[in-house]
Parts: structure tokens; C-alpha cells; sequence
């Protein structure tokens, strides 16, 4: 049960944010206070993304808004990779248990998107849902690299 902890938190903190509002969430004021004179903006101004059937880039949204759908979206990914490690972890070691855990991770992500739907400015996005699951299946690959790096320095040591 302890195994579960991590993942129980991840979730309840995904709940929470996913509740709160656009405007509740937005840290434009923040990156505007800390970056007055918009670090980045010639690299950043070359980025250009297709997000939700818009354009997403400095020109489009201005510099703030587009740092903050950055810092969203490495957000989503970071914490979904998180999410997809507490669920491995947690699992019985099955035979599938890393597809297992894949799919657990797209459902998670997709009933969070669902759950977002439903709270005032916000949306809902597959995108966000891929996004969650390619973070989740990043960190699993890095997780499993690193699992076989010291199970082969073990061995060379034996």
C-alpha cells in the first residue's frame, strides 16, 4: 500500500489544479515581474506550435503567453513522466506491467482532460492527453535505461 502513496498524491494534486480555473492558474504576472525585458524572445520567437487548431508562437500570443503555454505544457509532460514512474512502481511486476502502466497513464491523462472540460475556462485537449502519455513514456525509458545500466555495472563487478 505504501507504493501507492506517491502515485495518490501525483493524482490529488492533478485533481486540484485541474479544478482551478485559467485565471487562477495563469502565471503571466509572475513571468512579467521576474522577465521585464523578455530573456529569449529572438529563440523563442522562432518556436511555432499547432495547438488546439491555433497558431501558439511569440507573435501570435505575445512573449508571456507564449512562455506561459511553454511552461505548461513542460508541466503537463513533467508531471505525467512523474505519474507514469509512481504507477510502475506501484504495479505488481506482471509480465505487461510497462504497457500496463502506459495505458494507466492514458487514462489518467484522459480522464484529467475530461475532468478539465468541465471547469470554467478551461479545455480539454487529446493533445495534452499524447502529451501526458509521451511524458510517461520518457520517463519510463530513462527509468528502464538507467534499471539496465546497474543491473550490467553489477554484473561486470561479479
Amino acid at each position: 500500500m505504501k507504493k501507492f502513496i506517491p502515485l495518490l498524491i501525483l493524482l490529488l494534486a492533478i485533481f486540484i489544479t485541474s479544478s482551478q480555473t485559467y485565471e487562477q492558474q495563469s502565471i503571466v504576472p509572475t513571468l512579467q515581474k521576474h522577465f521585464p525585458n523578455e530573456p529569449l524572445k529572438p529563440f523563442l520567437s522562432l518556436l511555432h506550435f499547432h495547438y488546439y487548431g491555433m497558431d501558439i508562437s511569440v507573435e501570435s500570443r505575445g512573449y508571456y503567453y507564449f512562455l506561459e503555454f511553454l511552461v505548461r505544457k513542460a508541466t503537463h509532460f513533467l508531471t505525467f513522466g512523474a505519474i507514469g514512474l509512481a504507477l510502475y512502481i506501484a504495479l505488481p511486476r506482471l509480465k505487461f506491467r510497462l504497457l500496463l502502466t502506459i495505458v494507466g497513464t492514458f487514462l489518467l491523462a484522459t480522464i484529467d482532460e475530461f475532468h478539465q472540460y468541465f471547469t470554467a475556462g478551461r479545455t480539454a485537449s487529446f493533445q495534452d492527453v499524447l502529451l501526458d502519455t509521451t511524458g510517461a513514456i520518457t520517463f519510463l525509458a530513462i527509468f528502464k535505461c538507467i534499471q539496465l545500466l546497474i543491473h550490467t555495472k553489477k554484473s561486470t563487478k561479479d
